[in-house]
């Protein structure tokens, strides 16, 4: 008998296709999370979830008998309770490396659209106010030579170093909590405290996984050491940031703007304020979401549940399990 996947997000026929060749399927083929109690009842005899929103827990860990591996469609995996996927000796992978150049273009979209008030702009003209010479209250700011801060150089992060310093010829400095001196020197960015970075970057572009240690590490305190000229950018997780303190923030205009790609609560409520604000950008968390690197994203967890499911060692196994 051949051994049975589950998965809980739409995939191109070119992935069912590839699946179909190994393992019987089951697919959920609407964008809306299937309900949680369906997914404990299907759960029961699957082997591999194909997913990226669902909880893998110890209720669903303890449902499904003869599931072997977890693969999610997506780098991050806060989704994934580590302790209880060690318990149930459950493989669990993700997609690291082919999104990277994708987020990191949308990243500095953000970055050009905040800065030179693009969204702004773009509805002044469609409102028919563009009735006048344009004046200083119209005006944008520099993105190039401009100083970055990136909190947590990770590959994504890289790749925004790389458009930035090379590209747009901006000062780049990062704060890691492990000092990369290899990537300092392949980028040409400086190591800095966490306060520095803070302090002195026009641009503050925030890059670190969800977990116990960062969950609000941007908070008021740091909000409040933030130059008043600052941009701050958001592609990470909406929960390292505390978004009252955002707001707060923003209201004091006490920075320029926001570029935000996540927020705490995801899809967000119609009324957070920073919905309203003109010097905020807000996107529907679409980092990696163009068709091609979506395609290859589904492949590659197609890939690896495939090869967990043939006892081999998944090319992307979370690092906690390796």
């Amino acid at each position: 008998m051949s051994d049975k996947v589950l998965v809980t997000e739409p995939i191109p026929q070119s992935v069912k296709d590839y699946l179909r060749q190994h393992v019987e399927l089951e697919t959920w083929d609407t964008a809306e999370q299937m309900p949680r109690e369906l997914l404990l009842e299907k759960i029961q005899d699957v082997d591999a979830l194909i997913t990226a929103k669902d909880d893998i827990n110890t209720e669903l860990l303890e449902t499904a008998k003869q599931l072997k591996v977890v693969s999610n469609v997506s780098v991050g995996y806060d989704n994934y309770d580590v302790e209880a996927l060690k318990q149930a000796e459950v493989v669990a992978t993700h997609t690291p490396y082919v999104l990277d150049e994708t987020v990191a273009d949308l990243i500095f979209g953000l970055m050009l659209a905040s800065a030179r008030r693009i969204p702004e702009l773009h509805q002044y003209v469609r409102q028919g106010k563009w009735n006048r010479s344009v004046d200083e209250s119209l005006f944008g700011w520099n993105v190039h030579h401009k100083k970055l801060g990136i909190i947590g150089l990770g590959r994504i992060g890289e790749k925004v170093a790389r458009r930035a310093r090379f590209g747009f010829e901006m000062e780049v400095s990062y704060y890691n909590r492990t000092r990369n001196q290899e990537a300092e020197v392949k980028n040409d960015v400086n190591y800095e405290s966490f306060d520095t970075l803070l302090e002195s970057s026009d641009f503050i572009l925030l890059m670190t996984p969800l977990t116990e240690q960062t969950y609000h590490m941007i908070d008021e305190a740091a909000f409040k050491k933030m130059k008043s000229t600052c941009f701050f950018i958001n592609a990470s997780r909406g929960a390292v940031v505390d978004e009252r303190a955002m707001i707060e923030a923003l209201q004091q205009e006490r920075m320029l703007g926001a570029g935000l790609d996540v927020f705490e609560q995801e899809p967000v409520d119609p009324n957070n304020p920073l919905l309203h604000m003109s010097n905020v950008i807000t996107l529907p968390h679409v980092g990696s979401a163009t068709a091609e690197t979506r395609e290859e994203m589904k492949m590659f967890a197609a890939k690896n549940a495939i090869q967990a499911l043939n006892g081999e060692q998944p090319e992307a196994v979370i690092k906690e399990l390796q």
